[in-house]
């Protein structure tokens, strides 16, 4: 049991971790205005599932289909990241060369896309470790968990919120500029 209690801080510290890089990601839009394009909104929602899937181990036991939720939705971000980079790799005549304020040299999402693999490869090996299945008891959510939670909650509704006020119900603008509800 205590093994398991292990796992499921693990999963929590990974959904916790990729709850504040989609935190990153709206400082970088509430503070520098920018608008996040129709893809660095799919790459939230990789972000976002993955973050669910381990949650999901935290707060309804440790299994296999809860890592391949996490799983599916990483490389989900991680093909939409791969479509922006491959986008943006060779400037077209009268584009900007990027997308975005670089963060260290790089824009966002190219740091999704190494985030997403490092997603990927960790639950991978997070899945190599057999006897956490044995036991799949619920357990009470600790204090960090039910934070990490809520905390993923709050961020897949602000996500919801943000892409409804920038896009309303029709599809987004590529280059978007303004919100389109306020």
């Amino acid at each position: 049991m205590k093994r398991n209690g292990i796992m499921r801080n693990i999963n929590a510290v990974g959904a916790f971790g990729l709850g504040i890089v989609v935190t990153g990601a709206y400082i970088f839009q509430f503070t520098l205005h920018e608008l996040p394009c129709p893809l660095c909104l799919l790459q939230r929602i990789g972000m976002l599932g993955a973050a669910f899937g381990l949650l999901l181990n935290v707060r309804f036991g440790l299994r296999p289909s809860h890592y391949a939720l996490a799983l599916l939705s990483a490389l989900f971000g991680a093909a939409t990241s791969i479509r922006q980079v491959l986008l943006h790799i060779v400037p077209v005549a009268g584009r900007p060369p990027g997308f975005g304020t670089p963060l260290f040299g790089l824009h966002m999402y190219t740091w999704a896309l190494f985030i997403f693999l490092f997603t990927i490869i960790t639950i991978a090996c997070l899945m190599l470790y057999n006897r956490q299945f044995r036991d799949s008891r619920v357990l009470p959510l600790t204090g960090f968990q039910q934070f990490v939670f809520w905390f993923i909650i709050v961020l897949a509704g602000a996500n919801v919120l943000t892409t409804l006020l920038q896009c309303g119900v029709m599809p987004c603008p590529d280059n978007p500029v303004e919100y389109q509800f306020l």
